[in-house]
């Protein structure tokens, strides 16, 4: 039987699984990957009748896995850690491409036994082709997502325009409608125009949308355990009879230096806690935040800054749970506890206990929770309350520290991390958008609350935070909005309209 009777006996079967008068043509590896190219750029390809062979669709899937591995890899500057778990997530997609091809293309055989005995039936054929020239296909998408996100993150591309969260998810969609266009084109051109094919079309639609939903983590990770083996070695506290002392002095000299509350004044007091001596971003943190307080919220001499680090001893108080209960006494003899406020920050790791992490070896320190917090507060009779709490898991924090009288703003929910405290931050992504941004253009927690959101989120989309957005909490008491409006009407007459500059974080 001729070439010719065989495509006479298979009507209606796509062109491309049509086996033509060239079928049992050998296609090289490189020409295969060539079409898939075309393909890319919905250009027909030329592979008509022709089925690759197990072993070129091994060399051709590996051959792009390991370009896209070089271009992920250009997104991150320095020592990088490889996901191999990251990477095998995406693989479900290429199974439900093959899962799904296999019930969508025709299944007629050649009538001719002989030529069946030669050739793959159409089917199988049409599986390992349409394979090959989609896994092809993908592989510009790929390298200009990649080339994209490398310029912006490693600092290429300075445009603001270009790391704004609306250009990011336009771009983003630009690619993924490529994607699936790509992907529909060879559907089409296999399986024809029938309610399968569109069926197949969306399901890879979808597929799209539930990898980027739940399979957030990046290939490749920045790998601070390599940078900080490079580092010099971190100063540490030595513990001995004079620094006992010193921290007794210091503690009756910094809460003697206190100032007083201002009568006919809403006062602004305020706790800063950073416990966790071994990695700077805290010192630097807690610092700038301190910093904000005195400066833009009229409360210079009513800043209490206990700090642990190996540097600080001999200028801050110990940052432990039972210096804070002192701190938080002193600040309550000091101010109008039924008219001021006191804003507390806290800034450290979390735990899914929600306690705050506190280290500062050879000195045993222990975590701080909530409660504790809250009892102080409590039984120092202090009524308006300002929190804020920078830590993974701080959402914990939200219902034991609500009431009428407070607002309370954590760095994430119950259930997520935050992020920005690693061992070579400058701030934490919180810290750094509310106080060190926002809170300088502004006297409204709130405002500045809402403002720093958006930003926390798509600085942790372009940091490849692996475990979900940080989802920052805020409740707000129904009388405390009324203190903070006061408040900020106040602050704004008395400071200057144009905005401090954000200072540069506070090096140890």
């Amino acid at each position: 039987m001729s070439d010719s009777q065989i495509q006479h006996t298979l009507p209606g079967m796509p062109e491309s699984l049509t086996p033509g008068p060239d079928a049992r043509v050998f296609l090289p590896t490189l020409d295969w990957m060539k079409e898939g190219l075309r393909a890319s750029f919905f250009l027909s390809p030329r592979v008509a009748g022709k089925s690759p062979a197990p072993w070129q669709i091994a060399v051709v899937s590996l051959l792009v896995f390991a370009i896209e591995l070089a271009a992920l890899r250009t997104e991150v500057s320095g020592a990088a850690r490889f996901d191999l778990q990251a990477w095998l997530s995406g693989f479900w997609t290429l199974l439900v491409f093959i899962g799904l091809a296999w019930w969508v293309f025709p299944a007629a055989r050649a009538p001719d036994e002989a030529f069946a005995q030669e050739k793959p039936a159409p089917l199988l054929a049409g599986v390992g082709a349409c394979f090959v020239l989609w896994v092809t296909a993908s592989l510009p998408n790929t390298l200009v997502y990649a080339a994209w996100t490398a310029a912006t993150m490693q600092g290429w591309v300075t445009a603001k325009v270009f790391s704004s969260p609306w250009f990011y998810w336009s771009f983003y969609l630009v690619l993924t409608a490529w994607s699936v266009g790509v992907s529909a084109f060879l559907i089409v051109r296999y399986a024809g125009r029938t309610w399968r094919a569109a069926l197949f079309v969306l399901a890879l639609a979808a597929t799209t949308g539930v990898t980027v939903w739940q399979f957030e983590a990046r290939t490749w990770e920045r790998d601070y355990s390599a940078e900080a083996a490079t580092e010099a070695p971190k100063p540490k506290l030595r513990l001995s009879q004079q620094v006992f002392e010193e921290q007794q002095s210091l503690m009756q000299s910094a809460m003697a230096a206190i100032a007083p509350e201002r009568p006919g004044v809403t006062d602004v007091y305020a706790l800063v806690f950073a416990p966790y001596a071994p990695e700077d971003v805290f010192i630097r943190e807690s610092s700038m935040v301190s910093s904000v307080l005195a400066g833009r919220f009229d409360a210079e001499g009513r800043v209490v800054h206990l700090l642990n680090h190996g540097t600080t001893s001999k200028t801050h108080l110990w940052a432990t749970p039972l210096n804070l209960q002192r701190a938080v006494d002193a600040l309550a003899q000091r101010m109008d506890r039924d008219n001021d406020v006191l804003v507390v920050y806290l800034t450290s790791h979390g735990a899914r206990d929600f306690k705050l992490a506190a280290s500062h070896w050879p000195l045993e320190v222990d975590p701080l929770s909530p409660i504790e917090l809250r009892r102080a507060l409590d039984q120092a009779g202090i009524r308006n309350r300002v929190i804020a709490v920078s830590a993974c898991y701080s959402g914990g924090w939200i219902d034991v520290l609500a009431g009428d009288n407070s607002l309370v703003m954590t760095a994430a929910d119950a259930t997520h991390t935050s992020y920005g405290c690693g061992r070579l931050s400058e701030l934490t992504f919180f810290g750094r958008a509310l106080f060190d941004e926002q809170l300088r253009k502004i006297h409204s927690f709130e405002k500045a609350f809402a403002a720093a959101v958006p930003l926390i989120k798509q600085r942790e989309i372009d940091a490849g935070k692996d475990d979900g957005f940080s989802n920052p909490q805020i409740k707000v008491g129904a009388n405390i909005g009324p203190v903070l409006q006061a408040l900020e009407q106040r602050l704004a007459a008395l400071r200057p309209a144009t905005p401090e500059p954000p200072a540069k974080p506070v090096s140890p």
